[in-house]
């Protein structure tokens, strides 16, 4: 739905061009720096590693009440400004999919590994989270 309404946005600007990217995923020459197939995935699965465990720390319920919103949201914006210039980011793999399908053709094609990147990178983090954050003794 969110790439829907995105789509409908950005359309109505003059000279909207969706197979230019739209906002998808992409390596290659469809890497907004131009990064390579072994660049973009890695830097995927170390964006979504790192943020698994500040979502699991700031929701924990050992942790300050009401401040989640504010360490998941500062978090994301910089896994977004250390990796839009790599994959146009995403770290869900949900939002890959959102824009992709309007795109079609290599953005489809590609999707596959971004998710494989995204669902990896959440498993190391969700591992990494429990060994480090796990349960506390009170």
């Amino acid at each position: 739905m969110a790439g829907a309404i995105l789509y409908f946005i950005a359309s109505g600007k003059a000279g909207f061009d969706v197979s230019a990217g739209f906002a998808s995923n992409g390596y290659g020459d469809h890497s907004p720096g131009k990064y390579s197939l072994l660049a973009a995935p890695v830097c995927e699965i170390v964006m979504s590693m790192m943020f698994l465990p500040v979502i699991l720390g700031s929701t924990d319920k050992h942790a300050p009440q009401g401040f989640a919103p504010i360490a998941i949201w500062l978090c994301l914006t910089l896994i977004h400004l250390i990796s839009i210039p790599v994959t146009n980011t995403s770290v869900n793999p949900a939002w890959s999919i959102g824009v992709a399908v309007f795109v079609g053709d290599w953005a489809l094609a590609q999707l596959w590994h971004f998710w494989v990147a995204q669902i990896m990178g959440a498993l190391i983090g969700a591992t990494i989270y429990r060994f480090v954050g796990g349960e506390k003794v009170s």
